[in-house]
């Protein structure tokens, strides 16, 4: 039974074919609905009438608005002709509808004028001789109700339609909303990630090369110096993959992960253990902390230790030989003050105006996209009596 609804709704003009065979053959049979006004009738008027009003129905989804032209030839051909009331008229109130639903909007309103007008002039052409003028008009006003019916049904169709296309396509509207939403989370994401990433490995890569480097140099003359170096290597390694661990875990989905595996984002704290460990590798840091030490939001803590560990790196591959260089921490009101010099050769043009090229200047890339969450400013470029300079002003409260 569901195969043969469905194929019904798919071949919709085969049912309304079904329905105007059926009028057809009731208007052919019966015959006009007044008999005493069928005595004149002209037969082949009468034929033909009924043909194209029933071939209206059959048409009507395919083509309501020349089915509505076709059906008003029609009655007008039957005032002119005087052939009576048949039983195929009923096609006037199905096309009117079917116009009102889904024809075209002058064609609705057409359909709307003809059918208040059809039942007055049909009960003006034929008018009931036995019956008074005044049951003459409440009579017409009675057969024009059907008409305005249709109309109004037909129209509300149309109305529902419009309504639930409208919903359709806010739903739809919102689901897209949502995919670009969704689209500029996970990039946001994935940028943060990658930031962690460049900060982690950069970082400590660069010690583990420092420290491979001093222990092969001194490893026959000073093999205390070469082990103390390995030893560095491996708690650098150790701290590294630890660190991997927690970033690679947010990319992880559908896995169960237990409550400590990953260690804590880095903070401000962190800052002190970072330059000595830069000290370890044989990079000279002056340290110091102005104003009072209070905790600060994790976005801006985690920003802090980021562009010191990222301007320390810098200072140790562009710097050069025999260099130092001096962190500066400032709680201020309002915000962290930061300022990280070295007196080394300073970094390649480049790095700090354009970006860098061929994968390199991510590094200052990286500080302006964390300042710049955070709502703070940064300045990175050479001092003026050599070396180079980052220094960043952190608020507490995002800028807006």
């Amino acid at each position: 039974m569901q195969r043969l609804y469905d194929f019904l709704r798919r071949h919709p003009t085969w049912v309304d074919g079904f329905w105007a065979v059926v009028l057809l053959g009731v208007t052919l049979v019966s015959g006009p609905i007044d008999r005493d006004e069928a005595a004149d009738m002209n037969e082949s008027a009468f034929v033909v009438i009924t043909l194209a009003l029933c071939l209206s129905i059959a048409l009507r989804r395919r083509l309501p608005e020349k089915m509505l032209m076709l059906a008003a030839a029609a009655g007008i051909a039957q005032l002119i002709l005087d052939v009576p009331r048949i039983p195929a008229d009923f096609a006037m109130l199905v096309v009117i509808y079917t116009v009102a639903a889904d024809g075209a909007r002058w064609a609705s309103w057409f359909a709307l004028g003809g059918g208040l007008c059809a039942a007055s002039l049909g009960q003006l052409r034929w008018t009931d001789e036995q019956t008074t003028t005044v049951g003459n008009a409440v009579f017409a006003v009675v057969l024009t109700v059907p008409f305005a019916l249709a109309w109004v049904l037909g129209d509300s169709l149309r109305t529902r339609r419009a309504y639930f296309a409208q919903l359709e396509e806010r739903a739809a509207r919102l689901e897209r909303e949502r995919e670009a939403q969704a689209k500029v989370a996970v990039a946001a994401e994935r940028a943060r990630i990658a930031r962690e990433l460049h900060d982690v490995v950069a970082h400590n890569v660069s010690v583990m090369v420092v420290q491979a480097d001093g222990a092969a140099y001194v490893l026959d003359a000073a093999p205390d110096q070469a082990k103390k170096a390995l030893e560095t290597i491996s708690s650098t390694g150790r701290q590294a993959l630890a660190e991997m661990r927690r970033l690679l875990g947010v990319l992880r989905t559908g896995e169960h992960q237990e409550v400590g595996e990953y260690v804590p984002q880095p903070d401000v704290e962190q800052i002190d253990d970072l330059v000595e460990q830069c000290r370890v590798a044989g990079l000279p840091v002056d340290f110091k902390i102005e104003g009072t030490p209070r905790p600060l939001p994790s976005g801006v803590e985690l920003t802090a230790y980021r562009i010191v560990q990222e301007a320390l790196t810098n200072t140790r591959k562009h710097g050069g030989p025999n260099i130092s260089a001096s962190v500066r921490l400032v709680y201020f009101d309002d915000g962290l003050g930061l300022l990280v010099e070295d007196d080394g050769k300073g970094a390649p043009h480049e790095l700090y105006e354009e970006g860098g090229a061929d994968g390199q200047g991510h590094g200052l890339i990286g500080m302006r996209e964390r300042v710049g969450m955070v709502g703070g400013t940064l300045d990175a470029g050479p001092r003026p009596g050599g070396g180079f300079r980052i220094s960043a002003l952190l608020p507490l409260k995002p800028a807006h």
